[in-house]
């Protein structure tokens, strides 16, 4: 028998270190949350055609921070007057690879929520990319996108701040310190500091103006809000606002406070949501009276 035939095992030390291969193969056991959705191809995996309303506006979706941008827009269109931006929401539950049927996929390649098709105009035009979709509505109604030139080009650089900086909140931090199937050191302290520094930058913007984009709520703060905004309010990844310290940056808390208590906001945040408190789950919308009749919780009480 060897030495090390009679060492303890509890005592052996740190595990070795991972050493990448020279090609990566992929291991569908690989754990985690989405283990059984996450694959290495794009395409679709089922045939199945999307659901049609009686809306210009298709919305294929789910209530995430992506998905609610999108919703929230369309209720603060519908909320400033623009009837032509009633549509229909229908849920894409993401965790049950709906999106990788076939129409989801011919509406967006990349297989992502959110997904809105607009037949008032012909062909159809399908839009993807949550970022996309906000500038898309906000052109085309007019609305949420300041005119100056000045303004505009401020409003877009946070919209573009928010889709560069999100998949460090969410594929980074968010995975790492809720999702992935064990705790690692390293990366939730990488991506911690990383969350920490974006919660600063957008502090300090907010000291100079009660928007991002200036004076007036528009599509920059739709799109940030969803993200940073929930997750100083505590309602992301779980206790999140505490390990983070979020109460500390006052600024954002004002700024999210604020919009949380918009109306438009709160049914925004109730479409195509299939968690939480029932009276807040809208697993489809088709008509504004949804939001009054057809919650989960007269779903469930109607049988």
């Amino acid at each position: 028998m060897s030495n090390d035939d009679n060492k303890d095992p509890s005592n052996a030390g740190p595990a070795a270190a991972y050493v990448p291969p020279k090609v990566w193969v992929w291991d569908q056991e690989n754990g985690g949350q989405f283990a059984s959705i996450n694959r290495p191809i794009a395409g679709a995996t089922h045939e199945k055609a999307l659901p049609l309303g009686r809306h210009p506006l298709q919305l294929y979706s789910m209530g995430t921070p992506n998905g609610i941008k999108v919703t929230v827009m369309l209720e603060e269109l519908l909320a400033l007057g623009h009837a032509q931006a009633e549509y229909d929401a229908w849920m894409i539950r993401i965790g049950q690879g709906d999106q990788f049927s076939s129409g989801f996929v011919a509406a967006n390649p990349n297989s992502k929520i959110p997904v809105l098709v607009d037949h008032s105009v012909s062909p159809p035009q399908r839009v993807f990319e949550s970022g996309a979709i906000l500038l898309y509505l906000a052109e085309k109604f007019g609305a949420l996108l300041p005119s100056n030139r000045a303004e505009r080009t401020e409003c877009l650089s946070w919209l573009f701040w928010q889709m560069g900086s999100a998949p460090y909140l969410g594929g980074g931090f968010g995975h790492f310190y809720v999702y992935a199937p064990e705790k690692f050191e390293y990366a939730i302290n990488r991506f911690s500091m990383e969350a920490k520094r974006q919660l600063d930058v957008l502090d300090q913007r907010l000291a100079q103006s009660p928007y991002l984009a200036g004076e007036s709520y528009s599509i920059a703060d739709i799109a940030v809000w969803p993200w940073y905004g929930a997750l100083a309010l505590g309602q992301l990844y779980g206790n999140a606002a505490e390990f983070l310290q979020t109460q500390s940056y006052a600024h954002v808390q004002r700024w999210a406070q604020q919009i949380a208590t918009r109306p438009a906001v709160r049914r925004g945040r109730m479409v195509n949501r299939s968690w939480g408190e029932l009276s807040e789950q809208l697993h489809e919308r088709h008509e504004a009276s949804d939001f009054e009749n057809k919650t989960q919780d007269k779903v469930v009480a109607g049988g």
